[in-house]
């Protein structure tokens, strides 16, 4: 089989409340950046969102970085930006709205970095097909020559180490793990790995606001893992004056549709990414997404 050709449909993860343990089982930080599929084919290097969106020019330093890497080769992976130390996923929103002509400079401020943590295919041959151990140690092979931003993640099989990188990761911005079986062929669209989170909290870009600019009634934000932009449920009263202050210093970035659970599609206003929001998620029918409270500049900067 030859190599999959984009749009690729993801793997996805299923969320578990206690580490699942066992033989047979790989554990891997979960890093909360923008998930990519990087494609090396026929000469060309092309960058693909979990949506499908060719997002390339965004991130021209990785694209570069692709170069290296064997024709017929494909990753996927999740982008993430590193300041003072941690994964910072605002700045990484940043990266990835990017339009072509200020990708250059923001790349040169704030450099991404690629924590690769599947083979899809080397040498145009599918590896879907093949178990998650054979595309693992395939991928650390294909990867160590070449060195950061292109980076195969941490793994271990030692449940211990696991536990311990549960507990201490969090210091650096990774908010959980990822579990694999050994022998797991490449669901592309399934859930079928697993997601521990050390918290029921996430942090969002927030990318635009529903309605009055001064009173905003929603915010639209961006989430780990997914590039589409969901609409939050309505912030409380002090929210809205704390959001209100926040947006009045953000720059306007146009107009779009995102979803809100119980009114599908809704227009609204966009902003240049920079702030963050840490929210909830609750599940009734629909997952509803709860701001509960800003990361302003004075609290992200620490």
């Amino acid at each position: 089989m030859t190599a999959p050709r984009p749009p690729v449909r993801v793997a996805l993860a299923e969320s578990v409340n206690t580490l699942p343990r066992g033989a047979g089982l790989a554990y891997e930080p979960k890093f909360d950046g923008h998930r990519v599929v990087i494609f090396r084919l026929g000469g060309e290097v092309l960058l693909q969102a979990r949506s499908g969106r060719v997002i390339t020019a965004a991130f021209p330093d990785l694209a570069d970085a692709a170069r290296q890497l064997p024709d017929g080769t494909v990753l996927d992976g999740e982008v993430v930006v590193w300041r003072e130390g941690r994964t910072d996923f605002a700045a990484v929103q940043k990266r990835a709205a990017a339009t072509p002509g200020r990708a250059p400079a923001l790349a040169r401020r704030l450099p991404a970095s690629y924590a690769a943590f599947d083979l899809l295919a080397e040498a145009d041959e599918d590896l879907r097909p093949h178990s998650y151990e054979r595309r693992r140690g395939r991928l650390v092979a294909l990867l160590a020559p070449l060195g950061p931003p292109l980076q195969p993640v941490p793994m271990t099989m030692d449940v211990t180490e696991a536990e311990t990188w549960f507990e201490s990761l969090p210091a650096i911005g990774v908010e959980g793990l990822v579990i694999k079986r050994l022998d797991q062929t490449y669901k592309s669209g399934t859930r079928a790995w697993r997601k521990l989170r050390h918290t029921s909290t996430r942090d969002a870009a927030v990318v635009g606001y529903a309605g009055p600019r001064a009173r905003p009634t929603a915010l639209v934000l961006v989430l780990p893992d997914d590039d589409a932009p969901t609409v939050s449920s309505p912030l409380s009263p002090a929210l809205r004056a704390q959001a209100a202050d926040a947006l009045a210093a953000m720059a306007d970035a146009g107009s779009g549709t995102a979803m809100a659970v119980g009114l599908g599609e809704v227009e609204y206003a966009a902003v240049e990414s920079g702030l963050t929001a840490e929210v909830g998620q609750g599940t009734t029918r629909h997952t509803v997404t709860t701001v509960l409270r800003l990361r302003l500049p004075e609290d992200q900067d620490g």
